[in-house]
Parts: C-alpha cells; structure tokens; sequence
C-alpha cells in the first residue's frame, strides 16, 4: 500500500532515492523495482533486517532490473550520515508525525535533497487524526506514539522555511480512516474483535484485488476521509538570493 505517488518523483535508472523512517519498506520495494539505487533508512533494526531479506528475495526473483541498487541503513533522523545534495529523492512517508523535533528532522531531509530534487512527505490528515485522537488514548499516547496533529498547510510551511518549493498536495487511504475509527472505538488492541476482523479482511482484499468498485470509491473519498496527506516539493536547481 502505497501512500506516495511515485509517478510524480520521476524515479527509474541512476536516480538515488532514501527512504527515511522505511519501516516494513514498502516505498524502498517500490523505488527498487522502478530502477533506482535506494536507501531504506530506519532507526529500527529489526524491521531493516526484514527490508533487507525481502531486497535479496526481490532481486532473485528478478522483481528489480539488475542495475538497481538496494540498501538499509539504520540511524537517527536527526542526524542523517550523508552529505549535502546526495539524493535526486527523498521519502519521508508517516514519520513526522513521531518526531518530537520535527524541524530538525525537515532540516535534514532538505539538506540531503539534490538541487532540483524532489521530496515527498506523508503525515495522518488532520480531521481523520483529530477523530481517533478523540475516541482513544492509546491510539496515540504510547512509547513512539504521534505527538501531534498537522494541518497540512502547518506542515507546509515548515517545510518551505528550510528552502524548497511546494508543489502538490494530495490525499490517500480513505477506506482506512473508518477502520482506524474503529479500532479506536472498540479498543485499538482488540485485533480479534468481529468488527475490526471484518473490516481488516475487506481491506486485505482491497489491497490484494484492487476491483474498480472500491478503488472509483476510495478516489471520491480521498478529499473528504483520507487518512494521510502527502506534500510535494522540489529544491531550486540554483541557490535562492540570500538578500
């Protein structure tokens, strides 16, 4: 389930991508089949160790051209070990939302963008948030739980203070706004309970299927209930005037 739209990053052959806060990898996979030489960064290991088997799995089963390059890398968002301007795309998919210094994070996804690069950055909308917030505690107030709710013009703004120009904006995951509600009304650790069961098999097979019907559905409703808001922008190719 993709929450980034990778036709709008321009990825394929030589493009360098880093996915920051990666998790199970799912844009890395993505980026990976396109062609690029990726990064899959995360702080926790585990999951790299588990980005890093399904990369091996991938390029034996011929899913990713032989000239892509895959990697995982675990480290701090906050301090990212490369240099200035090394990727053409930086990812940066349901992380803010974590991150306590959320401005030095932005700080350092911009400083590692190349001029004329492109970033894309991924956060909870915030009515569909603001709803389970209201319903449960535990959704959210939890070790590496969100600590807080962006207004994506807020998040805007943030990020353009660091530099780069906005572009997109655009909303995702409609169909999983009333699931999360859901588990957040009936206890969001009750995986088992009938409701929840049902509803997390229908998007299983969603997701697995892709039929017309929920798809034209989930488009329509992307503006009203869609779970996550991803912001694009792009670093000028030239220094802006520092006057």
């Amino acid at each position: 389930m993709l929450t980034v739209d990778f036709d709008r990053l321009g990825i394929g052959p030589e493009v360098r991508v880093i996915d920051v806060g990666c998790g199970a990898g799912r844009h890395s996979f993505e980026a990976y089949r396109r062609g690029a030489d990726v990064v899959a960064f995360d702080q926790n290991t585990g999951d790299l160790a588990d980005v890093a088997v399904m990369f091996e799995a991938m390029a034996a089963a011929g899913e990713a051209p032989d000239y892509a390059k895959a990697q995982t890398v675990a480290g701090d968002a906050l301090d990212l070990p490369y240099g200035d301007g090394e990727f053409d795309v930086v990812i940066a998919s349901e992380i803010l939302e974590h991150v306590p210094a959320d401005a030095r994070a932005i700080a350092e996804l911009t400083r590692v963008l190349k001029p004329g690069g492109v970033l894309a950055i991924t956060v909870p909308r915030w009515l569909p948030e603001r709803i389970c917030w209201a319903l449960s505690d535990e959704y959210h107030a939890n070790e590496g739980g969100h600590v807080r709710i962006y207004r994506a013009s807020e998040l805007r703004d943030k990020v353009v203070a660091h530099g780069v120009r906005y572009r997109h904006r655009e909303f995702a995951h409609a169909l999983h706004a009333p699931f999360w509600w859901l588990k957040c009304a009936v206890g969001v650790s009750k995986e088992q309970h009938r409701l929840v069961a049902l509803y997390h098999r229908m998007l299983v097979w969603d997701m697995m299927s892709a039929p017309r019907l929920t798809r034209a559905a989930e488009r329509l409703l992307n503006p009203v209930i869609g779970k996550s808001v991803a912001l694009y922008f792009t670093k000028p190719a030239v220094a802006r005037d520092a006057r």
